[in-house]
């Protein structure tokens, strides 16, 4: 602390200066003395106001204690009296009862006149007694509790032992009959000898354990049929084997109809003794292919049913065949080609697509190939690309609503593709199916099966659709054929067309006899013209009869200019003939790989024929042509053809089985020689077309082949077919008294190693695939949106 020294006064020395010292201190002692009492007051008046709110506080504190205790009585906190007694007035509870002599302890204490604030100024309430009975209270329903559950539990044990104790004397029929059962025996016991071996003679002849064999029997009980059915003998076996074997044999260069014989022939052998014996009444039936293939399946369910055999499925069957909810089945179209290339893979699926949908009987998905921009330079004409999956699609429909009168509701969705120069059409990159949502994985159409699944490398589409239909629309073998090597590859192209449809698809659709013969497969033209080419034939038909001339030019051709589309046939046909066909002038219409080498030769040749640019076959200029000519024989069904019969023109073509579909019309003139050729061309030239019937109109319309298609492919009995049978087989849970399908077995086998070898980069390169197409690359990420493969799929074959 410092100390403060107040300054020295000095004063001069005057007259009286004693008297007025005096009167300076008495000053001063006037001053502090009035100070002091203003001090005093001022102290008092505030010890006043503090006790006077100590005392407001205090009477608070007393109402508020007081409504406590009185609301503690009222109904809210009031139960129901236990006793008749106290029914009139409600009881407090017992909480209450025992803290209302506490509450009114303290206010005794604090409400005394003895009462003293502690010094420090601070209120200081000792609530302990109020803890402590609050404590006391919770520990003494903790132990009521606990009490309880001990007694609970004593008296659960005490029943249980009760019950363990008389259980001896629970009549239970069966026990209580196997005790009676086991008396008797005990009796009989008594009653014999005590030699073992009587001991057993007993046991086994005594009513008890006949009573337990007849039980065993009953439970064990073999069919009747079982009775006079003889086992299968080798040359049965070996029937059964080779015809089940036929799927396998065929890809082995084996046909079908010597397989047929060897089973035939197997059969014959062992028919008197033990075929018959299977057959009701034993009656004889003549040995044909047919018959002998339902009693060999006679005689085999015979024996199954002799042995209750019962089969669950194939070995390579798959049960994750989805169960679809809702009214609607699902169509999943799936193509090689795309719009804006004017290909019958482009076009041809489209139309489906869009009346399939027509109806709306069912939903439809359209998945079509995407080419990344560099692929499309390549592909589309007039330099025509796409920068998005949106922009194609944008133009795809507008494409089609201007060829069709009705709105088109389907779904378009895209999956990564590849252009192949050697091959010249578009691969698939990676698995196709995958871009089809398990959901929608009901019914797939896959147009160009062969084409789609030579290097497939994912999920069977058998196993993930319901149902599978492919429709071949390219003879592949006559254009390899053409190639160097020809004749080897065709072979080898041949054996693996045969062996993906048949692992791929539940039924073939072929649009003509010109493509091989593959499994499960027949021919039906499954496809129609574009409605505007009809119209257009109408008002040709129309304007004509009016008098008024419609073909003003002569004849044309239009196609892909490369040699396989008919260019090298037309060629030597002019050529060879070049005399005959004097003063005869032919426009060709046509873009293509092959397209400066076919103009060279026909110049070389000095043929009359006029080439220009390929243009959509509905246009204006090409409206006056009176004779169109395709002398093509590669083509499975040429879509040129049909739409220029719907246009009323003359057709001269081949007499080929690509063609059988047209040679019914009027207008379609086939030749079978190149002397036959020249005079169905002068023939054509010197006439005019006949007007299409309305039978020929509908023959030649989408809603037609919409029809046929539904009929052939299975398509229409699948989607109104729901009996117990699909349903099992969709749901994987049916079971059949026969024998494993050795067929179905085969099929599932070649499915996994076709798997198994597409997975190999070194051997898809060594069969032609695009390098790197086992999964897509990374622009087709960036494109359609997708994950990376390895995300995608992180786990692949070999």
């Amino acid at each position: 602390m410092i100390n403060f020294r107040p300054p020295e006064t000095r004063t001069r020395p005057s007259v009286g200066s004693s008297s007025s010292s005096v009167v300076t201190a008495e000053k001063a002692l006037s001053f502090i003395s009035k100070g002091w009492q203003e001090v005093r007051s001022s102290a008092d008046a505030d010890l006043q106001l503090i006790k006077n709110r100590a005392n407001k506080f205090k009477n608070l504190a007393d109402r508020e204690l007081e409504n406590f205790i009185n609301s503690a009585s009222i109904s809210p906190f009031a139960v129901p009296a236990i006793t008749a007694s106290t029914t009139t007035a409600p009881a407090e509870i017992d909480f209450v009862k025992k803290l209302r002599p506490k509450l009114s302890e303290i206010r005794r204490a604090y409400s005394s006149s003895e009462f003293k604030w502690p010094s420090q100024g601070k209120l200081r309430i000792d609530l302990s007694a109020i803890k402590n009975a609050i404590v006391a209270e919770v520990e003494e329903e903790e132990e009521q509790e606990k009490e309880r559950e001990r007694e609970i539990w004593r008296k659960w044990r005490c029943d249980r032992l009760k019950e363990e104790r008389h259980f001896g004397e629970f009549d239970w029929e069966p026990i209580k009959a196997f005790k009676t059962r086991l008396k008797e025996l005990e009796v009989e016991l008594k009653g014999s000898s005590s030699s073992p071996a009587e001991i057993f003679e007993v046991i086994k002849n005594s009513e008890f354990m006949g009573k337990v064999k007849s039980s065993l029997k009953s439970i064990c009980k073999e069919p009747e049929d079982a009775k006079g059915v003889p086992p299968l003998d080798v040359p049965e076996l070996l029937a059964y084997l080779v015809r089940q074997s036929s799927p396998f044999l065929d890809q082995l260069g084996i046909r079908r109809d010597i397989s047929e014989k060897i089973v035939e022939s197997l059969c014959s052998k062992g028919h008197s003794k033990l075929l018959l014996n299977s057959l009701p009444g034993g009656g004889s039936s003549l040995i044909d292919g047919e018959i002998m293939n339902d009693e060999l399946d006679l005689r085999i369910a015979s024996v199954l049913q002799s042995t209750g055999h019962c089969y669950d499925g194939g070995f390579w069957g798959d049960s994750t065949k989805q169960n679809l909810e809702g009214d609607k089945r699902h169509v999943a179209i799936v193509t090689t080609a795309s719009l804006p290339w004017m290909t019958g893979t482009a076009v041809n699926p489209l139309f489906r697509a869009a009346y399939l949908a027509k109806s709306e009987k069912q939903n439809v998905t359209l998945l079509v190939p995407w080419l990344c921009k560099s692929d499309q330079e390549l592909v589309y004409p007039n330099q025509l690309t796409f920068s998005s999956p949106e922009a194609q699609e944008l133009y795809i429909r507008n494409w089609l609503k201007e060829r069709i009168g009705f709105k088109a509701d389907f779904k378009i969705s895209f999956y990564p593709g590849k252009f192949s120069k050697e091959r010249r059409s578009i691969l698939p990159a990676g698995d196709t199916s995958q871009f089809i949502p398990s959901r929608d994985a009901d019914i797939a159409i896959l147009e160009e099966p062969e084409h789609l699944n030579w290097y497939h490398h994912g999920k069977r589409w058998t196993d993930k659709f319901n149902h599978v239909v492919g429709i071949v629309h390219t003879n592949y073998l006559e254009y390899i054929k053409r190639e160097k090597n020809g004749a080897l590859q065709a072979f080898f192209v041949k054996h693996i067309n045969n062996w993906v449809t048949r692992a791929y698809c539940d039924k073939v659709l072929r649009l003509s006899a010109a493509t091989q013969d593959l499994p499960r497969s027949l021919v039906c033209n499954v496809h129609g013209v574009n409605p505007k080419f009809l119209k257009i034939g109408e008002k040709a038909a129309a304007d004509r009869q009016s008098g008024q001339k419609v073909f003003s030019k002569g004849a044309y051709f239009l196609g892909k200019m490369v040699w396989a589309k008919g260019y090298r046939e037309l060629i030597d046909l002019l050529s060879k003939h070049k005399t005959e066909f004097d003063g005869f002038h032919l426009d060709v219409f046509g873009n293509g790989e092959d397209a400066h080498e076919v103009q060279c030769t026909a110049k070389r040749l000095n043929l009359n024929v006029n080439f220009m640019k390929g243009r959509d076959h509905a246009h204006d200029s090409l409206h006056g042509y009176k004779v169109f000519i395709n002398p093509s024989i590669s083509d499975v069904l040429c879509t040129a053809t049909a739409e220029a019969l719907a246009m009323g023109k003359f057709v001269v073509c081949a007499d080929h089985p690509s063609n059988e579909f047209f040679q019914a019309f009027a207008n379609c003139l086939t030749y079978k020689t190149p002397e036959d050729f020249v005079a169905k061309v002068e023939k054509a030239m010197s006439s005019e077309p006949q007007p299409l019937t309305p039978e020929e109109q509908y023959k030649l319309s989408w809603e037609a082949a919409t029809q046929r298609f539904m009929k052939y492919s299975d398509l229409e009995k699948v989607l109104s077919d729901e009996t117990s049978l699909d349903r099992r087989r969709r749901k994987g849970m049916g079971k059949s008294v026969s024998m494993p399908n050795l067929e179905e077995m085969v099929d599932g086998a070649l499915a996994f190693t076709h798997n198994c070898l597409t997975g190999n980069e070194f051997l898809r390169s060594c069969t032609g695939a695009i390098p790197r197409t086992r999964d897509y690359d990374k622009q087709h990420c960036n494109d359609l949106h997708l994950l990376p493969p390895q995300v995608e799929n992180p786990i692949y074959g070999w």
